[in-house]
């Protein structure tokens, strides 16, 4: 009898698309985690996999253990039970580096962008072949007879260094989790280690000057929309209300017309990595033009719905990189709508260092609301920092709202809400819903 895998803080995004994966491959699977709703649990559930609450009667010593990076014996029963028991247990990176060597790997890296490229890459070679993949926004697949595994190769602490895939793209550099990382030259040293761990082919956008300064073992093939300096350009690109068309050359090579139903520059390019890696892995490029068009986006990236005819956008990002490019996105599918972006900073930490690009990359909405800062458990708040003085740079119409009073939100008509965050955004979204709702009852 195989032994039952128990996963110790089972909603984080990566763990809960783990645990998935291995209960789709026919393991035993179980974890526990905090009581607060996480948008994660939703796919646990569905599976039938038991989420109990932390204590150390889940644990009995006989199990696989796998451990969230974020909990220690100081924050977390479990590990502190383990630990005076003397269980083992495995981080989740350190249990992935193992278990990806079974596979032919196929990593995606990258300040920004990953979990998009991700939930690409995985639909479309899903598509085409039997594949095992996790992705960052919680969703696993796991096959017994898949060749192939697509993973994301995550930077946080250097999780990334045990995974030696034989593919892997990486969509940019940029100075992030300031909690750990010095500068943005330590983020560079950190990436330069991990692309130098591939063993078969590394992609690289060629417009990026810290990626043209990485070196590898394996070939570099560089993507981007210019012609000079990069192996795989897009052109031609036709942005409209319902997508993005664009084209794809490789070395001069025409290799045809590629279709996606998702918005944004950044969309182009994640998707030209895509076809890069795949046809040089050797893939039909008629299977990928047909698969690309029916990828039906990630979770908490671009999500929308309609309330009171009132479209909302649900989107994970939380650095100024990636609110650009939801911002562009917006703009894109509904260019006579005013754009309202609503914006929870994550972690007092990156508020700080960020501060300033916060409020540039935020003034390319026309309207901006801001919700507390979000701490993270890593993190302890000194008072350095708050949101009112975010607010105080944005030249736009703005305010700072709370979860019992997103009224504000309706001084605005003809717009389209665009709710941005890593923390709990969404509480805010959903009081912002039920305030629609309670209008009228037209909700899709």
């Amino acid at each position: 009898m195989s032994k039952t895998f128990h996963f110790i803080g089972i909603k984080g995004a990566g763990m809960s698309a783990l645990a998935l994966m291995l209960h789709q491959m026919g393991h035993t699977v179980q974890g526990s985690d905090v009581e607060k709703y996480y948008f994660t649990q939703r796919g646990l559930e569905q599976a039938g996999i038991t989420i109990l609450p932390f204590s150390e009667e889940n644990l009995t010593g006989d199990q696989i253990l796998i451990a969230g990076n974020a909990f220690k014996p100081e924050n977390n029963v479990e590990i502190a039970y383990a630990d005076a028991q003397g269980y083992t247990y495995q981080r989740y990176h350190e249990f992935l580096g193992e278990f990806m060597r079974d596979f032919v790997s196929m990593g995606v890296a990258g300040a920004h962008g990953k979990t998009s490229t991700t939930g690409i890459l995985s639909h479309v070679l899903s598509n085409i072949t039997d594949t095992s993949y996790l992705i960052g926004d919680g969703t696993g697949r796991g096959s017994k007879g898949a060749k192939y595994f697509v993973f994301e190769s995550d930077e946080y602490e250097r999780h990334f260094m045990p995974y030696h895939p034989e593919y892997s793209i990486i969509t940019n550099i940029d100075f992030d989790h300031p909690d750990y990382f010095t500068g943005l030259e330590d983020v560079f040293n950190a990436f330069n280690d991990y692309a130098k761990q591939i063993s078969k082919a590394l992609f690289i956008y060629g417009e990026d000057p810290e990626l043209r300064r990485i070196t590898a073992k394996a070939p570099i093939y560089y993507y981007g929309f210019e012609e000079e300096g990069n192996d795989f350009v897009a052109s031609d690109l036709l942005r409209s209300t319902t997508g993005s068309t664009f084209s794809v050359h490789f070395r001069g090579e025409d290799l045809g017309q590629f279709q996606i139903p998702s918005f944004g520059r950044h969309n182009i390019m994640n998707a030209t990595a895509v076809v890069g890696l795949l046809y040089i892995a050797g893939f039909d490029l008629d299977l990928v033009r047909e698969h690309l068009k029916t990828f039906g986006g990630v979770k908490r990236r671009f999500t929308e719905k309609i309330v009171n005819d009132t479209v909302i956008i649900d989107d994970f990002a939380h650095h100024p990189t990636e609110i650009i490019a939801t911002l562009d996105a917006a703009r894109q599918k509904y260019p006579s709508k005013e754009i309202v972006a609503v914006f929870q900073p994550h972690t007092f930490t990156r508020t700080i260092a960020l501060l300033d690009e916060f409020a540039d990359a935020l003034n390319q909405a026309d309207a901006v609301y801001l919700a507390q800062i979000y701490g993270s458990a890593r993190e302890v708040d000194h008072g350095d920092v708050k949101v009112e003085d975010l607010e105080a740079k944005i030249i736009k119409k703005s305010g700072v709202i709370t979860a019992e009073n997103v009224s504000p939100l309706l001084d605005h008509d003809n717009a389209v809400y665009v709710f941005m965050g890593a923390g709990d955004i969404q509480t805010y979204e959903y009081s912002f819903e039920r305030l629609l709702g309670n209008l009228t009852n037209n909700v899709q």
